[in-house]
């Protein structure tokens, strides 16, 4: 008899604050027998510390190390080339576990499809075993709420936006904007900034870094120091208040 393929589950674990992981989130992390987490060298990541104090002894952690996060690689290696390795290799990881039966949750920061790691190891393998996705709170809501700026009124609309955007891509999809959300800042902060100073958007624009977590910082957008910006801050630029 055929042994039955374990299932394949995708954990929003939301933007940090560890109780703002959803209860069906928390059941399923504690029912699956496999823990697989995204994590850079050397260190414990951020999804982790959120679950961690949920984990029994008898489940199996797979951590998957990054080989590489934002760091110069020499030619002729590529960013794009390394991470798809890294990807397929980390899928692969993963199917031992689902071939031999045994379910797997891939615990992911914010929530999976939005921006989520877990994403590209779901493009690989949802096609050859069943997957469940668990939606968690996005860094984007949880920016939203402990700046306490509400994004859209009405019929307004809300643009996402990657900071790695080139200069003039993100002024004009800025300025066509009713309200946005700016994220990977990092070291694209100085241009986020500048495109907004030009766009007159500066004096809208609300900055957070780690939001909800336990070493949140809210700084006025002028006073942020351009090189130490991390990767999980952003920049909301909320709709024009509607007084209804």
């Amino acid at each position: 008899m055929m042994q039955q393929p374990g299932r394949l589950i995708g954990l929003g674990v939301g933007p940090g604050d560890p109780e703002l992981i959803t209860v069906k989130a928390l059941r399923l992390l504690r029912e699956s027998p496999v823990v697989a987490y995204f994590v850079a060298k050397g260190k414990k990541g951020n999804a982790f510390g959120i679950i961690e104090a949920h984990l029994q002894d008898a489940q199996t952690l797979l951590p998957l190390v990054y080989p590489v996060t934002t760091e110069a690689l020499p030619a002729p290696l590529s960013y794009e080339q390394v991470i798809a390795d890294f990807y397929d290799t980390a899928a692969e990881q993963l199917a031992v576990h689902l071939d031999a039966g045994r379910d797997v949750a891939v615990i992911c920061e914010g929530d999976p499809f939005f921006y989520g790691s877990y994403m590209y190891l779901h493009d690989r393998l949802a096609e050859r075993y069943d997957a469940e996705v668990i939606p968690g709170v996005c860094s984007m809501l949880g920016g939203a709420s402990v700046l306490g700026a509400p994004l859209v009124y009405r019929n307004q609309s809300l643009s996402v936006l990657s900071g790695v955007l080139p200069h003039e891509e993100l002024k004009r999809r800025l300025a066509d904007a009713d309200a946005a959300v700016i994220m990977k800042l990092g070291r694209n902060f100085p241009k986020v900034r500048q495109v907004l100073q030009e766009l007159g958007l500066d004096g809208r624009a609300l900055y957070v870094e780690r939001a909800t977590m336990a070493n949140q910082k809210i700084v006025p957008l002028d006073d942020v120091e351009p090189m130490s910006s991390p990767y999980f801050s952003l920049i909301i630029v909320p709709g024009e208040r509607w007084q209804g």
